[in-house]
């Protein structure tokens, strides 16, 4: 075991696990793509960073909002009860704590078609929050909230023909007090959810194998609603105000969020009435699970029920004992036909024995057997719902993620002193175990918050602790301890985490290596750091990371796009349209004809330097100078006559501090022909 330790060290310091790599129901289902004001975009929890002894829930609404939609801009809408569910005892039915925001929204001046006229807003909202322990009433803890507006552009919300204010004002004087004790904002943000969105959805052309990787909820917004509880509101009741450890069960909370409408919905000439039974409408706990793991004749079902009535109907756990996606990481399927998944294979022989390939038995062979005596796999333990039966090889690691949380039990704890024994005790690192409904996002409340400025926090949440419980030698042993990155996705989920690629890595079979279930190459002895292994570590979707930084204080989310800023639609040379300027990653690559230069930036964000893509369609002279926000020219970073055909150049910003960038590109006539935002981390 110490040299398996030390070469995973030494990969480690040399770069290979990466510290620097920083998901989601948008439009997932049938019905509601046709109801986007109900449409559960995402859900998150996490301790505060800001205040660790309190809980930032959060959750998005209305996807793929562009800055510039008006003049009837997006919004939360009416007649819609938004609901966060909060669920952290078993032996009581349903959810403990309900939060409930309800929205109203009026015109100021009916006289105009703009949004924003002198001091007046149209679709002024207000919002009413309200909240229910257990079954009981739902009592008012805010009232007549005003939700800040669209960030339309300066002249609506700056100038005194505005709003005659800063949009950030309005952002932060949005964070309000509840009479019970938490913080709550409701309000239009960047969508903070970062994903390729368009190579996802080619047939899994993720990382895209001819084309570059961007970001496709880059410069769009969403809705949130967020609520800053203190821990002591959320834990189990009866458990102590401080947990005896980190990983303590009694801190334990699922969390979800729904939206439900009424049944009826009556048209008339110019309006609409609303009554009958509420019906729940979207829902979402884990991220991607309806989007990418149910499939199209599911979705619509799946988005009806509660965690609840989804863990009692055994019809749906077929797809996480058997996803789908796993049929594309299989040479034995449909690998071949999806190149961009060839580092995620399944192990089809794990230690010369265990067939994880859908359809094939996983661990069933050892149930019943004395060698899951006393662990998470006996049937006295957690073996009817951890090995319910042969075919369903993924029950032991994606099922449970999804459905249960995972145990501090034997097997579930890092292969670290286990000594070639995958069932024997190891390091511990998780326990975010509740058995009381199906899809969940279960957070451990027990667990510290990881520092944002900790030089080993990591996107990669529990997968990266993991890494670091198996490789350094601070945490390589068998003691219950902190390790960094152990309160990241799945135990709850961080705005910063890269949940679609740590997804797609458990599907791979990450979770499995972690605990010693090595890949199919591990030759039985010296180190498990095969090619396989590292080819599922190492896999990127090319986007890691928002388009823009992440707040240091509640809400945390950043502030919409402005409709007139560099995401508010194309910018204009003098005669042409010219290309759209994204915060996405990768190069921007689209039809130069016509055009004189084309530019894009890879990585972006960045943390030091980054390497700036352009194309000129015709020769002539090109300049590209770098500003900062307040318009203060950094650097001159081309100025030079240039040949037809594509070019790069750096910009190193080691000496700048983190934030946003603008790279401007101009023609011999300073006319300017483009400007390309930048972010620097």
């Amino acid at each position: 075991m110490k040299s398996i330790i030390k070469s995973l060290f030494l990969l480690l310091a040399m770069g290979v696990f990466s510290l620097n790599a920083t998901a989601s129901s948008h439009r997932e289902a049938p019905l509601i793509a046709d109801d986007p004001l109900a449409d559960n975009v995402d859900v998150y929890a996490f301790r505060s960073p800001e205040r660790p002894q309190n809980i930032i829930l959060i959750a998005t609404y209305n996807p793929l909002q562009l800055p510039q939609g008006g003049p009837n801009y997006y919004q939360f809408g009416e007649n819609i009860r938004y609901e966060i569910h909060v669920d952290n005892n078993t032996a009581t039915p349903g959810d403990d704590i309900t939060y409930r925001f309800t929205f109203k929204i009026r015109n100021q001046d009916p006289t105009t078609f703009f949004n924003i006229r002198l001091g007046k807003q149209n679709l002024y909202t207000t919002y009413t929050l309200e909240k229910r322990i257990g079954s009981g009433d739902f009592i008012k803890i805010l009232q007549n909230v005003p939700v800040p507006p669209p960030n339309i552009g300066a002249r609506s919300i700056n100038s005194a023909v505005g709003l005659n204010t800063s949009y950030e004002s309005l952002f932060t004087k949005a964070v309000r007090q509840t009479a019970t004790g938490e913080r709550a904002f409701a309000g239009p943000v960047d969508d903070p959810f970062f994903v390729d969105l368009g190579g996802v959805f080619d047939l899994g052309d993720l990382p895209r194998q001819n084309g570059d990787p961007r970001d496709g909820l880059a410069c769009m917004n969403t809705s949130a609603i967020a609520i800053e509880v203190p821990m002591g509101f959320l834990r189990k009741n009866g458990a102590p105000a401080q947990p005896a450890n980190i990983l303590d069960d009694r801190f334990v909370i699922g969390v979800w969020a729904s939206a439900s409408r009424q049944q009826i919905r009556t048209l008339s000439p110019g309006a609409a009435a609303h009554e009958g039974n509420w019906v729940q409408v979207s829902r979402l706990g884990m991220p991607l699970t309806n989007e990418a793991v149910i499939p199209i004749g599911f979705k619509d079902y799946w988005n009806s029920l509660t965690p609840y009535q989804e863990l009692a109907d055994t019809q749906l756990d077929g797809f996480f004992y058997n996803p789908e996606l796993a049929l594309y990481m299989d040479d034995d399927q449909f690998g071949g036909a999806v190149p961009g998944f060839a580092p995620l294979r399944i192990q089809r022989n794990s230690l010369g024995a265990f067939d994880f390939g859908n359809g094939q038995d996983g661990l069933f062979a050892l149930k019943g057997t004395p060698a899951v005596a006393g662990t998470a796999l006996d049937e006295a333990v957690f073996g009817s719902l951890l090995l319910p039966g042969p075919g369903k090889p993924r029950s032991v690691d994606l099922w449970p993620i999804f459905h249960t949380g995972v145990p501090n039990v034997r097997p579930y704890q890092l292969a670290t002193g286990k000594n070639g024994d995958p069932l024997a005790a190891g390091k511990p690192f998780i326990n975010n175990f509740l058995p009381n409904g199906g899809d969940m996002l279960r957070l451990n409340m027990a667990v510290p918050p990881t520092p944002r400025n900790h030089p080993l926090f990591s996107s990669l949440g529990i997968v990266q602790a993991a890494v670091l419980g198996l490789t350094n030698p601070t945490y390589a042993n068998i003691n219950l301890q902190w390790i960094p990155n152990m309160d990241g996705f799945p135990n709850g989920r961080r705005l910063e985490d890269d949940v679609t690629r740590i997804e797609l890595q458990a599907v791979g079979g990450v979770a499995l290596a972690a605990i010693g279930l090595w890949y199919d190459d591990y030759p039985g002895t010296g180190s498990p750091v095969t090619p396989d292994l590292l080819g599922v570590l190492t896999y990127t979707t090319g986007v890691e990371a928002n388009d823009r930084p992440f707040r240091t204080k509640f809400p945390f989310m950043p502030t919409p796009n402005a409709g007139d800023g560099v995401c508010g639609g194309q910018i204009a040379g003098p005669a042409q349209m010219l290309v759209q300027p994204t915060g996405s990653l990768g190069i921007t690559t689209p039809d130069i004809a016509g055009k004189e230069v084309m530019m894009g930036n890879f990585p972006n964000p960045f943390t030091n330097e980054t390497t700036i893509h352009y194309e000129v369609a015709e020769a002539g002279n090109v300049s590209i100078q770098v500003f900062d926000m307040n318009g203060k020219l950094v650097s001159n970073l081309v100025n030079a006559p240039m040949d037809k055909g594509r070019h790069t150049t750096q910009f190193d910003a080691s000496s700048l501090l983190p934030g946003v960038y603008f790279a401007k590109a101009k023609n011999a006539n300073g006319d300017l022909l483009q400007v390309l935002k930048m972010v620097k981390n």
